[in-house]
């Protein structure tokens, strides 16, 4: 039986600064730098960080999706917006719960999903 898992996630940031800012602000993220091109994400449910790169990770270019989980979907939309983030895509229902999607300062997509 193979135990392999992900462990760790690695996305690119045009502006690690405001890469930072933003998630700190919207989410609480913290962050170690490690050098000027690189920090660790902490607090996040996950490992992992952010690397500096003029590419975006998003989905219409086939990018995976990153989604997080929220237990008050509307505050962490106002929180996303607040911080900075643009709605790619407001609240909407799927199956198994309701979801958004935006975009960082740096470009990159996520979603944000409750039950």
């Amino acid at each position: 039986m193979n135990s392999t898992k992900i462990n760790y996630i690695e996305l690119p940031a045009r502006s690690l600064e405001a890469t930072k800012r933003f998630f700190q602000q919207a989410f609480g993220w913290e962050f170690v730098d490690y050098g000027p091109e690189y920090a660790a994400i902490q607090n996040a449910g996950i490992d992992g960080g952010f690397y500096q790169s003029d590419l975006v990770a998003q989905t219409s270019s086939g990018s995976a999706l990153v989604v997080l989980y929220s237990k008050d979907l509307e505050q962490s939309l106002k929180s996303v917006e607040d911080a900075g983030g643009k709605i790619l895509k407001p609240i909407f229902d799927f199956p198994g719960g309701r979801r958004f999607q935006f975009t960082c300062p740096s470009g990159n997509e996520y979603a944000v999903w409750s039950e």
